[in-house]
Parts: C-alpha cells; structure tokens; sequence
C-alpha cells in the first residue's frame, strides 16, 4: 500500500512539473464525471426504453459516433473485426483467397488469389455463389459474405455455385488456408534497361520484398532506370516505408520523424541498413490514392532529391495511428502523432482537430501552408500531400466506359470469353481482335447500360436554374433543338471510345487467365504514365532538372 501511495505521489508531482496540477485535477474531475454519466444513461435506456435493445449494438452505436467526431482513421476493431485489421497489417488473412461482388441477388466470385484455396478448388471469376455452408446468400452484402468466408486456416467451408450459362449446381468443400497476399504483386522490365516495381501496400515485409525485387532486376539486367509505382496504394506500416526508402538511401539517413501529445513518444526514424542501390535513377509514381506509407516513402525521395515524383497530387495523410489493447479482445487504433518528411513538412491535408461550424472538417488554407526545402534546395511545401515534381492529368473515363463496368457488363463478357476460349496469347501481348470487339458490341447491345455525358447534366442545370428564374418557357424551343442534337448515341460513343473500352476488356479478359499478375502486366502496355516514366528516365537533363531548384 505505501509503494501504491508512493508511485502515486511520484506520477503527481511528475506531472505538476509539465502541466499545472489544477489542471490535471479538472480535466480527470471531467473524464470521471462524463464516464458515469455515460454509464448512467446507458443503464437507463436499456432498463425503461419502450423497445427491446441489442446491448452491443447500442454500445457500438455510441462507440463509432464518439470517435466519428475525431478523425476516420481512430477506430474500434471489435474481436469479430480482427481478422480483417490484421490483414491491413500483414496481408495475412484466414479464408479461401478470392475476393467477391454482388451478382444480382446472389454474390459472385469476383477474382480467385493464384496459388490459393478458392484457385485450387476450381472457383472462377463469375461463379454465383448461391450458398455459403448450407445457408442462402440471397440478399446478403459483401461485407456479411466475407466474414463468413473468413476463419481459421484448415476449416473446411462448403460453396454451393453455378457457373454462368450453366443451369446446373455444384458443391465445392475444400479447406480455408492462410492466404498471403504479395505486397510486391509484380515487378520485370519495361524494356531492355529499366525495370518496374509495383508496390500495392505497406505490410510486414514488404521493405524485403522491394529490396528483393531490385536485386532480382539488377541481377538480369544492365539497368538504366526503375520505376516504382506507388499509384492507387492507401499505405500501412510506418516502419515498413522506411525500410523501403532504405533500399534506395544510405544507412543512417534520416526518413521521418513523428511528434504527438506523448513527448516521450516522438521518434525519428533512420535508414538502419546498407542500400541496395543509391544511384540508379528512380520514377516514383503515385496518384490521388496514394496516401500515409506511400506519402512518406514520395515525400522523402523528394526531400532527399532521389528521385522523381511523377503522376497527381497524393492524398494527404499526414497522420500515425497505433493499436491500444482493449478488454475481451477488442482494439482501438488510435491517432498518436503527425509523421514528417526530411525536410520537415507534414503532408496533412484535412485539419480535424479545428472543425467547422456545420462539423465538417475543411482543408488546410494555402494561406497558412509553409515552403521547406530538399537537400538541394528545391521548394516544397506541407498541409496537402506530395506535389510531384512532373505532374500528369489523371485518368478519366468515358460516362460510356464507367457505365459498362457500374453495370459488370465488361466483367460479364470477359467471363463469357473465357467459357469460350480455353487459352490466350501470353499476358504481355494478348489483344482483343476485330472479331472479339464485334463479339462485345454484340453482347450489350441489348443491355441496359444507360448514362448522361457531362454536356447532359450541365443542360440539365440550365433548364433547372432556368425554371427557378422564370426563363425556361422564353428558351424552351431553342433548348429542344439543343438537346436533341446532344443527346447520345450509344453507338456512335461506342465507336468514339473504343480504344479506351479495348484496354479495360483486355485486362479483365487477361485476368481471367493470368490472374493479378497478368491483369498488371497487360496493363503497363498501354499505360501514358508508365510512358512518361520512361521518357524522364531515357532523358537524362528531364531527370536531372526535375531535382534541381527553380
């Protein structure tokens, strides 16, 4: 008991010595007061309320409102929620290897993992998956699907589906395994001297798998370049990035750092290892998707001057979370600390802790943004993502092309397609012919794929704003005459975007066959990013004068 009041006496006076102790008094008076009022009403409602309630349900409800109000990133992860949470930090999950989509009623095998459970037992993309062990999927989400396909590797699970264009049903029972999904789902060469590295997240090991790739690359080839393509990925682990800028920069460079309210929790985090190569030429492409890990990763290649950021904006992520343990088995990933870049910038674009009137949360003014600079000199600047060094207009499609995949009528040929051709040419040179393109426009042509260009809706504001001041019936006649000669045509759009339209049923036609890796090699064929890539590289003074101060 005298060494509980002792340390107790220590914590006080350690504490009055960095924060008045009327202060430490007043804020657990409020912590405490607010938790039995929480507990109180809690009891209460659940006691007299008029209708049953699902304690859980209602405990989570209150739950996810209360950190709603901090940032999307702090989180409770229940212990049914842990499987998946532990996917996002390993790339390790238990299940059957294959991710699905809705499919009218029912669900849909969507992409069967290569090598996998779901691969070895037969399952194609398109299969209807009408019963999961014996119980209907009708009516069920994704989400509801994929936690009952999840669990402990070894488990035996039983599907029953029906291929498309087949009215018979089979049952599949096979084993769940561990599956593991590479962090580096491809890499080769782009041409004969630079090769090509796609990161798709930040899980344990990925630091290895990189350094892995480079050194297969440099093995095989006389290289003259790499790209390394961070486009589309959300991040993960803080100390995985660093060990990817590591592979690229000499031990004992510093990558970031991170400061939070817990002082003695700031850290800054070094290069450990020796470099696998610290002068090739490095393209760093990256997209509005490209967030936290991938942001720390471009913004220190940046502010280090290693290589050339190329592609859109990034996302703005400036935050680190860490993961508290909580009682039953449950998790909080909690929002600890802002993480900087080498130079010293924080790339957060969203200020959550100063909230709107309304509760929304704005971005942070250009007016209170600062410049910092690379090693070199050059000028970048925090508060909203990495700006690249050559930026790119970032792909769009056609109201044609996003309806046909909304509607999974390029999904659905490409299952047809592979029902009716057993194999194709290699990934890298597969293209769809004339004969398969007619085949396609056969296929929806009585489809329902409806859409409205941008030049529809802007006439739709017109005749709305139109209306609202009294001048429609003044323009009326010259409006018909105007919406008619814009009105689609399905066909003409059809011939107009057909090279774009080509490209997406190529990769999913591809995908059928080759998988994930076929699907990302098919792909880098047609790529205008991937090509700019090369030129940046292939020109030595574009690269060089990208890293030199303006």
């Amino acid at each position: 008991m005298r060494k509980l009041k002792k340390w107790s006496l220590i914590v006080a006076l350690s504490l009055s010595v960095f924060i008045p102790l009327a202060f430490v008094t007043d804020n657990l008076f409020e912590v405490s007061k607010n938790l039995d009022i929480f507990a109180t009403l809690y009891k209460e409602v659940n006691t007299y309320y008029v209708d049953d309630i699902d304690p859980s349900k209602f405990m989570r409800t209150g739950i996810d409102a209360m950190l709603n109000s901090l940032d999307p990133y702090t989180n409770y992860i229940s212990e049914a929620e842990i499987e998946g949470f532990r996917f996002q930090t390993t790339g390790k999950y238990g299940g059957i290897g294959a991710t699905i989509r809705k499919a009218g009623d029912y669900l849909a095998v969507a992409e069967p993992y290569e090598g996998f459970a779901a691969y070895k037992a037969g399952l194609m993309a398109g299969d209807v998956i009408l019963e999961i062990d014996g119980k209907s999927t009708k009516g069920k989400t994704t989400d509801e699907a994929s936690k009952v396909l999840k669990g402990s590797p070894g488990t035996i699970i039983k599907l029953l589906i029906q291929r498309p264009g087949d009215k018979t049903t089979v049952l599949k029972e096979f084993p769940r395994e561990e599956i593991k999904i590479n962090s580096v789902p491809y890499h080769g060469m782009l041409n004969n001297d630079i090769g090509y590295i796609r990161l798709s997240q930040f899980t344990e090991q990925c630091g290895k798998d990189v350094a892995d790739a480079l050194r297969d690359l440099k093995s095989k080839n006389q290289l003259k370049g790499i790209v390394f393509d961070l486009r589309g990925n959300p991040g993960g682990l803080l100390n995985e990035a660093v060990n990817i800028v590591n592979v690229f920069v000499d031990k004992g460079q510093m990558v970031v750092s991170t400061k939070g309210k817990v002082a003695e929790w700031d850290k800054e985090y070094k290069a450990l290892n020796e470099a696998v190569d610290t002068k090739i030429p490095v393209v760093v492409l990256v997209s509005s998707g490209s967030a936290s890990a991938s942001e720390i990763v471009s913004g220190a290649f940046q502010d280090l001057d290693r290589g050339v950021i190329v592609g859109q904006k990034t996302y703005g992520k400036g935050l680190v979370q860490s993961t508290r343990q909580l009682s039953y088995g449950t998790q909080l990933k909690v929002t600890t600390a802002h993480y900087y870049t080498p130079s010293g910038r924080c790339i957060q674009a969203l200020d959550y802790a100063h909230r709107n009137e309304d509760g929304s949360v704005g971005k942070i003014p250009d007016s209170l943004k600062t410049f910092f600079k690379t090693k070199a000199g050059r000028l970048v600047y925090d508060g909203g993502g990495v700006d690249p060094d050559i930026v790119l207009d970032a792909l769009s499609y056609s109201p044609i092309s996003k309806s046909l995949i909304e509607k999974n009528l390029v999904f659905d040929f490409a299952t047809q397609y592979r029902q009716l051709h057993q194999t194709i040419a290699d990934a890298k040179v597969f293209k769809l012919s004339d004969e398969d393109w007619n085949a396609f426009v056969g296929f929806i042509k009585d489809k329902d794929y409806d859409y409205s260009t941008k030049t529809e809706d802007a006439l739709k504001a017109l005749q709305k704003n139109a209306s609202s001041e009294k001048y429609f019936d003044a323009i009326q006649s010259d409006f018909d005459v105007i919406k008619n000669k814009i009105s689609h045509d399905k066909e003409h759009d059809l011939q107009k975007n057909k090279p774009e339209l080509i490209k997406l049923l190529e990769q999913e036609i591809v995908s059928r066959y080759y998988y994930q890796n076929g699907r990302i090699i098919n792909a880098l064929n047609n790529d205008d990013e991937i090509l700019k890539a090369i030129d940046v590289i292939n020109d030595s003074a574009l690269y060089q004068s990208a890293l030199l101060p303006k």
